[in-house]
């Protein structure tokens, strides 16, 4: 398994921070790794709502169905995916009020088939990129939350 965390703090009020991270349609607009989303439920961020992902990292594209397994508004979400080849992802969000602002720390874990030569080959492969990916994509979101 491996595991990327990242935190930052927005200037923004943690309802609007909520509200972008949580609208799968937004994804453009800040997560770089994001190509399309399709299949999103009726209401995205209700515990069980469901979307299919395309993204791509390092020249691969990929498609990952996420479930919404836990939710907690406007301060925590936690998906769940399924990938090519039987992959998982798990995905953390979670937001905290700072009198105006927001701190937004981000986890990702993956596991990739293949025990563990798979995930010494996930690390070197992609490992590094994600860690970059997942700070440019907060990067992202702070300038354009702070810009509205």
């Amino acid at each position: 398994m491996s595991i990327v965390h990242v935190e930052i703090d927005i200037d923004a009020p943690v309802e609007r921070v909520w509200e972008t991270i949580m609208d799968p349609h937004r994804f453009e607009d800040w997560v770089t790794i994001h190509r399309s989303v399709d299949n999103v439920s009726a209401s995205p961020s209700k515990r069980g709502a469901t979307m299919d992902q395309v993204m791509q990292i390092r020249g691969v594209t990929f498609h990952v169905h996420w479930t919404l397994v836990s939710v907690e508004a406007p301060s925590r979400a936690e998906w769940e995916g399924l990938g090519p080849a039987h992959s998982r992802a798990r995905i953390l969000y979670e937001l905290s009020d700072r009198g105006g602002s927001t701190g937004f720390e981000y986890t990702n874990e993956f596991t990739v088939p293949g025990g563990r030569l798979g995930t010494v080959a996930s690390r070197v492969i992609v490992g590094a990129a994600s860690k970059r990916e997942a700070q440019k994509s907060l990067s992202r979101l702070k300038k354009v939350l702070e810009r509205a």
